[in-house]
């Protein structure tokens, strides 16, 4: 099962970046990769939601349910895509008055097959570049 973690330090609330990650529908916007993001329910605990990523003229969709801690924690789990296993998170840690500390995990597995493949090298590359997005949203967005 191939790993990927990220982490980074921002001058900003876990209230803060937890609103950019949850709010999935405008990740087109700033996420490199991300051609489309579709809400596909929401509640106060959860969020379902299609993402479509390109990357190297691969274009794959997978569907997640995010289970929602906020503002600390976010828990992803697959509900359809071209993976046969998949489960990640993002946590948010904070730091007092210098901000907090955001953490971006996944575990994934690929189904067999040469579309698995691909699909596996645009999530790896679309996902690496996650938190670096997120933050440069964040200074956009929230900058003083």
């Amino acid at each position: 099962m191939a790993k990927i973690e990220r982490s980074a330090l921002v001058r900003f609330s876990c209230e803060q970046m937890f609103a950019l990650v949850n709010d999935v529908a405008r990740y087109p916007e700033y996420m490199p990769g991300c051609v489309n993001a579709e809400v596909l329910s929401q509640t106060d605990a959860s969020l379902s939601a299609r993402l479509t990523l390109k990357a190297a003229g691969i274009e794959q969709s997978f569907v997640t349910c995010n289970q929602l801690q906020p503002p600390e924690r976010m828990d992803m789990a697959l509900v359809e895509g071209p993976f046969k296993r998949f489960n990640g998170c993002w946590q948010f840690l904070a730091l007092g008055d210098l901000g907090c500390k955001v953490i971006f995990s996944v575990e994934f597995e690929l189904s067999n097959g040469l579309v698995a493949l691909a699909a596996g090298k645009v999530f790896e590359s679309v996902a690496s570049q996650q938190v670096d997005s997120l933050c440069k949203r964040a200074e956009q967005l929230y900058k003083a």
